[in-house]
């Protein structure tokens, strides 16, 4: 069967990694109970601080420790009560109140009222926290001049200024510039989410020249979602245990929950083979046909576009007519199906197809990859390089650590010297050094991908708004960013979508970013998980997650008769289940004693911090 094939591909490779590296997962500590579920969150997170981060990896974990006024559901994702039970909005759409429930606690025992929201959202507002979402919220009345104009580096306004209010304890209130269809996706969103404030501020009097890294600690960590942090082990795992103050605490399954910062897919996907992880992001590219018939891999279309900045400051990179050349010698067809091999579709425009209401603004491309670098030749002798021309300067393509972003650059950089005669270098980085690197636009060419966090263009085309925190390119141009800022403004939805249509088209013709493929999720898990679907933005919620028994399982499989080619594999977890105690299944088990719940293998310890 299927699972024996790959596991014979795959685990020599892993097992001369652990030779390797048997420090990771053998040598080091006593062994750990495993816990109740466990998955690859592929690399070690930047932050554990909502309000300043951007990144999938540290999205996942802090969903798990914090939640904002909504959650979303894991399937259809509309937005659901979180910290808010309910919510009204105004007749204009402009005025959005959330009633906060009475019963959400911080893990210190502290209430979470409306304070916290606030202090919250002046604190992610804040210019002096460099928040990279901020502009996010600027939706808000007076939300983007208390960030945007500073003095001294401080905000020349005060938070009065913002259309943010708490009317009591327990009300919060938002006045918006105009309607914004995805405000109540964006409640949900975790940029959103509150910190406790007496958590930090405390942390500021103890430790006033390191109080940004110890509040997060674990020790000092005040959590308002359904887990806290027990440990963290710096490139190993973050364990997470259930907070039993978390309101809805009746309603999670599982006592305490592993992410793994796995960077490498090749054993990420043994340790999923050989049930020491439950949940993976990415597979090897080069198994995925084999993955492809298991009930355990479904890839489907989602929100995002995987693609190239490109530093517009540094020549020759500055010129349009390279840029364009660069893009049009991309070979995407081929990197789609001899790479990612997933089912992933060429991108020639940076917003996902598929949104409703919106056609995409393409860049434009001939009706053949010949025809492509014939005009790319065309644009590069046109810029004044190629034969007879200037010598082009050696480029670095920049990319974070990963398999699949090392075979992509590969194949570009092969192109660009085929066809282009440049010499394209490969500079490999781990997560948080890229980040950064990327952010200073330190960077040549660099590999970007974008996941839409609301399913509207305006979640795309914003992020390059001149001198935007996510633009990150050094490109700027002045009629995008009115199309931008009065596509904000529009009641008509048809000319807002115009709107950002004809700012696409202007990126697409500058090409400070090169596009090069739209995703699909590649995410491999027991089928045993419950209350996990696969959905267009990938998100999933852990609160949310649980394990089937046998029957539950069984009536599962049998939904997919209809397919005649799925494969049934080995579904770890226990065959018993694991319910919520509000859970008929979860009461039960409760009242009987049996083996124990956690029949995966066991996970072994790493040292470190």
């Amino acid at each position: 069967m299927a699972l024996q094939r790959i596991a014979r591909q795959v685990i020599p490779v892993a097992l001369l990694a652990s030779l390797l590296g048997g420090a990771i997962y053998a040598t080091r500590g006593a062994r750990l109970e495993p816990a109740d579920f466990v998955f690859n969150n592929g690399t070690e997170v930047q932050t554990l601080d909502p309000a300043t981060v951007t990144g999938v990896p540290e999205g996942r974990a802090i969903r798990m420790l914090f939640e904002g006024l909504l959650v979303s559901h894991p399937e259809t994702l509309e937005p659901l009560p979180g910290v808010a039970e309910r919510w009204e909005v105004s007749d204009d759409g402009l005025e959005y109140t959330f009633h906060l429930r009475h019963d959400a606690l911080w893990s210190n025992g502290d209430q979470v009222t409306s304070a916290d929201f606030m202090w919250s959202f002046e604190r992610f507002l804040d210019p002096q926290t460099a928040a990279e979402y901020a502009y996010m919220l600027w939706y808000v009345e007076g939300a983007e001049a208390f960030t945007t104009e500073v003095e001294d580096g401080r905000a020349v306004h005060g938070f009065d200024t913002v259309g943010i209010t708490a009317p009591d304890e327990y009300t919060l209130r938002f006045r918006l510039k105009a309607p914004t269809p995805f405000f109540l996706e964006l409640m949900a969103f975790y940029p959103m989410f509150p910190v406790n404030r007496r958590n930090i501020e405390e942390a500021q009097e103890r430790f006033p020249d390191r109080w940004q890294q110890q509040w997060l600690r674990p020790e000092n960590i005040v959590c308002n979602g359904p887990y806290v942090v027990e440990f963290r082990r710096v490139n190993d795992r973050i364990r997470f245990v259930k907070n039993p103050s978390y309101w809805d605490a009746d309603n999670v399954a599982f006592e305490t929950v592993d992410a793994l910062a796995v960077e490498s897919y090749t054993t990420a996907l043994n340790l999923y083979l050989t049930g020491e992880c439950h949940w993976i992001d990415v597979p090897p590219a080069n198994v995925i046909q084999e993955l492809m018939p298991r009930e355990d891999f479904n890839p489907i279309p989602y929100l995002g576009t995987y693609f190239y900045r490109v530093n517009v400051t540094k020549p020759p990179l500055d010129d349009p007519l390279v840029r364009r050349a660069l893009s049009l010698t991309i070979p995407r067809k081929d990197i789609c199906e001899k790479v990612t091999k997933a089912g992933q579709v060429p991108a020639y425009a940076l917003v996902p197809p598929g949104l409703a209401g919106y056609t995409n603004a393409n860049m434009p491309h001939g009706a053949s990859y010949e025809a492509d670098v014939a005009e790319a030749k065309r644009l590069m002798a046109e810029a004044g390089y190629g034969p007879g021309g200037k010598t082009f300067p050696t480029i670095e393509i920049h990319y974070n650590t990963a398999d699949a972003h090392m075979q992509i650059a590969l194949v570009i950089a092969d192109a660009w010297s085929k066809y282009l005669g440049i010499n394209a270098k490969l500079l490999n980085q781990e997560w948080k050094v890229y980040l950064d690197t990327q952010s200073n636009v330190g960077y040549d060419v660099s590999r970007s991908a974008w996941i839409g966090d609301y399913a509207d263009p305006n979640n795309f085309v914003d992020l390059f708004v001149t001198g935007g925190e996510n633009n990150k390119t050094g490109w700027g141009n002045a009629d995008y960013d009115r199309l931008v800022r009065d596509a904000a403004a529009e009641l008509d939805p048809a000319k807002r979508m115009a709107m950002l249509q004809a700012a696409e088209a202007i990126l697409v013709d500058e090409l400070p970013v090169l596009p090069i493929y739209n995703y699909v999720t590649q995410t491999t898990f027991s089928p045993r998980l419950g209350g996990y679907f696969p959905n267009v933005k990938d998100e999933h919620f852990p609160k949310f997650w649980y394990w089937m028994d046998e029957e539950e399982l069984a009536a599962k499989r049998a939904g997919h008769m209809g397919r005649d080619d799925m494969q049934a594999v080995e579904a770890w977890g226990p065959k018993a289940g694991l319910y919520p105690p509000a859970h008929p299944k979860g009461r039960a088990r409760a009242s009987n004693e049996g083996p124990p719940l956690n029949e995966a293998p066991p996970l072994n310890e790493e040292g470190g911090d």
